[in-house]
């Protein structure tokens, strides 16, 4: 169903008060990147407004946030109250102070704990069943050890195999999920950076995805990339919200990538489940990086949570996640550390752990006759953990 005019006129009034808490912020922090880390609207149509204070800020979001609740939309209704709600506690967090436990569930919605060692053995048991099956010898260690280097990519190599990898991404997201509204030469280019606190970045305006060349990568690693960072993945989703805007269908605050807030986990899940939506894990080597993926994102939930919620050095940290990386070396272990150790950005990791479950659980209670309504609801629409379940 089509947005609500009233909706679509909130989603202005959002986008502008989310701008000025940014410019704020940036102003009063020196963060660079800021809270709206993607602008979409280069034409300016949507001006900061202007905050002299995070009080005016607070202000301003109680206000949003009891509009909010008015909205004719269900789902509009929970999303955009829990964006309000991620917003409030930022300012919380920058005009006074907010734990770490309180930003989990504050600005992220998600319970506020790190993954289990529960959770972290069924997924090694799951990687040791399959790289047992695939022939591979030794413990979990020295199995992982020998399958990536069966299917390392040299760093010289990597922008090329991964440039095709996209290009079949690309080719696969328009025959089985939706045609993307641009050229296929509107495509992202790759740059290999090194020394980055990522493993790759969708720089969606300059049309590029940045990969960092640090860690040892591999074929089925870098196909999980180029469908995260390309299709149907992030760019796609910039790409989407985008003309949905132009087009009348979506909501202004769609113009921004917002960190620390709602919608991180689901924009990241999209992303993470985006190969089971192409039907792209072709064998037990793409399942395996599934699970990799997974388990990656859990140890990087326990790194964190024993640097700011446990008090540990970073030393013990980094001694911790080289215990249980099993891939990577020790470049991926540098660019999770730092990913972990930016206070602005320490909560984000949990976006991935929370988010790929969440679209997964969304996406297999859809009937294949109507995944195609489900896709526009799901790209068209910003959303929360709980207003992706909300297809109807």
């Amino acid at each position: 169903m089509p947005l609500s005019s009233e909706t679509l006129r909130f989603g202005r009034d959002l986008t502008t008060a989310l701008l000025g808490v940014d410019r704020f912020y940036r102003r009063e922090s020196g963060d660079e990147d800021g809270l709206a880390v993607l602008n979409l609207d280069e034409a300016g149509e949507f001006q900061p407004a202007p905050f002299d204070s995070y009080e005016d800020a607070r202000r301003r979001f109680t206000d949003l946030r009891a509009r909010a609740g008015g909205l004719p939309e269900a789902d509009r209704r929970v999303y955009y109250d829990q964006v309000c709600h991620s917003t409030l506690a930022f300012i919380t967090w920058r005009s006074s102070a907010l734990p770490f436990t309180a930003q989990l569930a504050d600005f992220l919605h998600v319970p506020p704990a790190p993954a289990t060692e529960v959770e972290l053995d069924r997924l090694r048991a799951e990687m040791r069943t399959l790289l047992t099956h695939l022939g591979y010898q030794g413990d979990l260690a020295a199995q992982c050890s020998a399958w990536e280097e069966r299917h390392r990519v040299p760093a010289t190599d990597v922008p090329a195999v991964l440039t095709e990898l996209m290009s079949e991404a690309w080719d696969r997201t328009e025959e089985r999920l939706f045609p993307i509204p641009a050229p296929k030469s509107d495509g992202m280019k790759i740059v290999a950076v090194s020394g980055a606190a990522f493993n790759a970045r969708c720089n969606y305006l300059h049309r590029q995805v940045e990969i960092n060349t640090d860690p040892v990568l591999t074929k089925p690693g870098l196909k999980h990339l180029a469908v995260h960072e390309g299709y149907p993945g992030h760019y796609v989703q910039f790409k989407l919200r985008h003309q949905g805007y132009l087009d009348g269908t979506a909501t202004a605050d769609g113009l921004l990538s917002v960190v620390n807030t709602a919608s991180s986990s689901v924009f990241e899940g999209i992303a993470d489940h985006a190969m089971a939506m192409l039907g792209w894990l072709d064998g037990d080597d793409d399942r395996l990086q599934s699970l990799m993926t997974r388990y990656r994102s859990g140890i990087g939930t326990v790194a964190a949570w024993r640097l700011h919620s446990l008090g540990e050095s970073a030393e013990a940290v980094t001694d911790w996640l080289r215990s249980v990386a099993l891939t990577g070396g020790e470049g991926w272990i540098a660019n999770r550390m730092s990913f972990i150790a930016a206070p602005a950005r320490a909560v984000l990791i949990w976006s991935y752990w929370w988010g790929e479950p969440t679209v997964a659980a969304a996406w297999n209670r859809v009937p294949p006759a109507r995944r195609a309504e489900f896709l526009a609801f799901l790209y068209g629409r910003m959303h929360s953990n709980p207003s992706a379940g909300m297809f109807s």
